[in-house]
C-alpha cells in the first residue's frame, strides 16, 4: 500500500498553479523506548491533570493556551489557528528561484516528496522540468501543523521535492558560541600532511554504503539480554587528544 500524503495543497509561481500531495521521504528507524516501572514491569502512563481541580482532563476538553503574562492565558481554537495562516494554508507561492549551491546545509530542515494530483500532471511536469535544466531551486512559505516554514523546492530524481528550511533568526551566530580560538596556526608541514590524508580518504559520496552501525549493536544487544546471554557490558572506545600532532598524521598516513 502506498503511504499517504500527509498534506494537499498548490505550489504556485508566475500565474501557473501546481496541485501536489505532500508525502514524507524519510522512514525514522530510530529504536524506541518505553517508560517502564523498574519495580514490577509496568509500563507507565501519563495523564493530562488539571492543578487546580486536581482531575484527569479528558482531551476534548483541552484547548491551545499562549501565555501573555505569568498564569493568564489567550485560548485559541482551531479555526482562530487556521485563519491566521490565511491564504498560505493550502498555497506555496514560490517567491523567488535561487542556485542550489547558494543554500548553505545549515538551512535545512525535513524532506519530503512532492506527489501530482490527477488534475495538474502537466504543471508538476513542467515545474520539474524548468527546475531540472536550469538548476535552480524555488524558494517559498508553508504553513504546516500551525506552524510557517521557509521551504526550497527542487527537481529530485523522477519528482519534486520540497525541504523546509530554518528562518535566518532560528540560526544561533557562530560569533555567539563560546568557543576558543585556536593556540596557533598550524604550521606549512601539517596543513601538507592533512591534505594528503584528506586526499587520501577522497571518495565519491554514496549513501548505501553509510549504515546506522549504532542502531545495529542497540538492537542486537537488546536481542540478546532477552535471552539472558550477555556476560558484560560492551566497553566504549575512548578517544584521546594527540600529545604529537605531527606523529599523529605520519601514523595515520602510514596506516
Amino acid at each position: 500500500m502506498a503511504p499517504r500524503s500527509i498534506w494537499n495543497g498548490t505550489i504556485a509561481f508566475a500565474g501557473v498553479f501546481v496541485p501536489v500531495k505532500v508525502h514524507s521521504a524519510v522512514d525514522d528507524k530510530t529504536v524506541h523506548f518505553h517508560e517502564v516501572h523498574v519495580d514490577d514491569g509496568a509500563r507507565i502512563e501519563h495523564k493530562r491533570i488539571c492543578p487546580k481541580e486536581d482531575r484527569e482532563v479528558p482531551y476534548k476538553e483541552i484547548v491551545k493556551g499562549y501565555e501573555v503574562s505569568e498564569g493568564k492565558f489567550v485560548v485559541l481554537e482551531k479555526e482562530e489557528l487556521d485563519a491566521a495562516a490565511g491564504s498560505g494554508s493550502r498555497l506555496v507561492e514560490i517567491e523567488e528561484f535561487v542556485c542550489a549551491a547558494d543554500i548553505d546545509p545549515v538551512m535545512f530542515d525535513k524532506t519530503y516528496y512532492l506527489g501530482t494530483q490527477d488534475s495538474g500532471k502537466d504543471a508538476y511536469r513542467l515545474l520539474f522540468e524548468a527546475l531540472s535544466r536550469t538548476d535552480r531551486v524555488g524558494i517559498g512559505r508553508w504553513v504546516f501543523h500551525n506552524r510557517e516554514y521557509l521551504v526550497a523546492v527542487r527537481a529530485l530524481e523522477s519528482v519534486l521535492a520540497l525541504h523546509t528550511m530554518r528562518f535566518a533568526d532560528e540560526l544561533v551566530p557562530v560569533k555567539d558560541l563560546d568557543i576558543p580560538s585556536p593556540s596557533r596556526k598550524p604550521s606549512k608541514k601539517e596543513l601538507d600532511m592533512a591534505g594528503k590524508l584528506v586526499e587520501s580518504l577522497a571518495g565519491s559520496f554514496d549513501p548505501s554504503a553509510f549504515e546506522d552501525e549504532y542502531r545495529e549493536r542497540l538492537l542486537d544487544y537488546i536481542k540478546a539480554k532477552s535471552k539472558g546471554k550477555l556476560d558484560s557490558l560492551p566497553q566504549p572506545t575512548e578517544a584521546r587528544d594527540p600529545e604529537d600532532l605531527m606523529a599523529a598524521l605520519e601514523a595515520s598516513l602510514n596506516a
